[in-house]
């Protein structure tokens, strides 16, 4: 939650992107989601923490 334009996608791509493991993150404004792809596994904590670092919450969480 808390995109609501392309700077948002942009800021939420570079904080996710740069979490360590991360080979590749698709965000969609549309959807309100995120798609990553990781080398080792990364805790939803992880992502909350690294989202709310930036002003964005993390509503759900799928592994």
């Amino acid at each position: 939650e808390g995109m609501m334009c392309g700077h948002c996608v942009k800021s939420v791509t570079k904080k996710l992107s740069g979490l360590d493991g991360v080979v590749h993150c698709e965000v969609s404004l549309e959807n309100k989601s995120a798609q990553v792809e990781s080398s080792k596994p990364i805790t939803e904590s992880e992502f909350k923490k690294a989202l709310e670092e930036d002003g964005y919450e993390l509503t759900g969480f799928q592994e």
